[in-house]
């Protein structure tokens, strides 16, 4: 990006002294996509950075206020600017994500956050935060990898590009997508139909993100040859799946016994991601087996854990507060609980 800088600090004589008024000069299709419908990328911008003022006029952009958080909007403006010539289609979760990789030195957001998965009918799926690049990165090398999160972090939706696109490579010879039905002793027998309607309620999620990411005239043919299964969890087992890329969605409905058939499915050549959100276990009594499978193969080779938080939800910003409020919550009545047990026990104790 050409750009000339104008600063009102006295001198400037390399590029790390800090300046509190930048000019940047961008053309006029990087600078539409830059500010994006109703200047909405330009208000997360200043959002971002509040001590700055960003005006525009024509194809030039001026940064003034604070002198450190001028230099910061300044990297922040250069980088998605790049992202903008790399055909990504920025968002105000790209913008966002982008300020906190500069915050955390953690290297290019450009280069971080252009890494495309799939291209699905003119759209590029990709990691859009730092902790969703990691999480794709740990999927290409390890054998096992549990994305644990909260709603909206995109880790089934990015575990099944994942396993798409290995299926495009010819990586792997199909695709195992599953997820537990825990009202199956209750419920599902009041639905009409067959066993199949009864549980297609559980894996329609599945089905829509394979419908998005593959030719929806082709899906169905890869389902029927079997190239891409979707099934209840119950079906696993027995089988051992070679030569395939497995999801399991949902896991922290599964008890640990069903966690441990799953994870010994495990065949040659073959490759696993474990999604789910431990604090939305719906089993009606016992323990999850995703809760309890964190302490047991944390230290085994090929089997990585990623956790995502609400820094990495890509749906609405309301997500992430609306998580975050949701973790206080929980962690205060367990602080309360805690306390109740023990001026319980103090009362108890002779």
């Amino acid at each position: 990006m050409g750009s000339s800088d104008t600063s009102t600090a006295r001198g400037r004589d390399d590029d790390s002294q800090l300046e509190n008024r930048v000019d940047l000069e961008v053309d006029g299709v990087a600078m539409v996509r830059l500010l994006g419908p109703q200047d909405r990328l330009l208000l997360t911008i200043e959002k971002q950075y509040p001590l700055v003022e960003v005006a525009v006029r024509g194809n030039r952009i001026t940064l003034s206020g604070d002198a450190d958080q001028v230099h910061s909007a300044r990297v922040l403006v250069d980088e998605l600017v790049h992202m903008v010539r790399e055909g990504v289609d920025l968002g105000p979760v790209e913008v966002t994500s982008s300020a906190r990789i500069i915050e955390s030195k953690s290297g290019s957001p450009a280069e971080l956050l252009s890494q495309s998965i799939l291209t699905s009918r003119g759209r590029s799926i990709r990691p859009k935060t730092l902790g969703q690049k990691e999480y794709v990165d740990a999927i290409d090398t390890n054998t096992i990898v549990f994305g644990i999160g909260p709603a909206g972090t995109g880790k089934t939706y990015l575990a099944m590009a994942k396993a798409v696109q290995a299926l495009q490579r010819k990586e792997v010879e199909r695709i195992v997508l599953s997820r537990p039905a825990i009202e199956a002793g209750e419920r599902l027998g009041f639905l009409p139909g067959s066993l199949t309607d009864k549980i297609d309620p559980y894996l329609r999620p599945l089905y829509d993100a394979l419908n998005e990411m593959m030719d929806p005239e082709l899906v169905p043919k890869l389902l029927a040859a079997g190239t891409v299964e979707v099934a209840p969890l119950a079906y696993m087992r027995g089988r051992t799946l070679n030569n395939a890329f497995v999801v399991l969605d949902e896991a922290q409905n599964t008890t640990p016994e069903q966690m441990k058939m799953f994870l010994t499915r495990l065949g040659f050549g073959s490759k696993m991601v474990i999604t789910g959100d431990v604090t939305q276990v719906d089993l009606p009594a016992g323990a999850s087996g995703l809760q309890l499978v964190t302490s047991i193969l944390d230290e085994i080779d090929e089997i990585h854990f990623a956790r995502l938080t609400s820094a990495d939800v890509v749906r609405h910003s309301l997500v992430g507060q609306i998580v975050d409020a949701y973790t206080e919550y929980d962690a205060r009545k367990q602080l309360e609980k805690f306390e109740r047990d023990d001026r319980r026990m103090r009362k108890t104790t002779p």
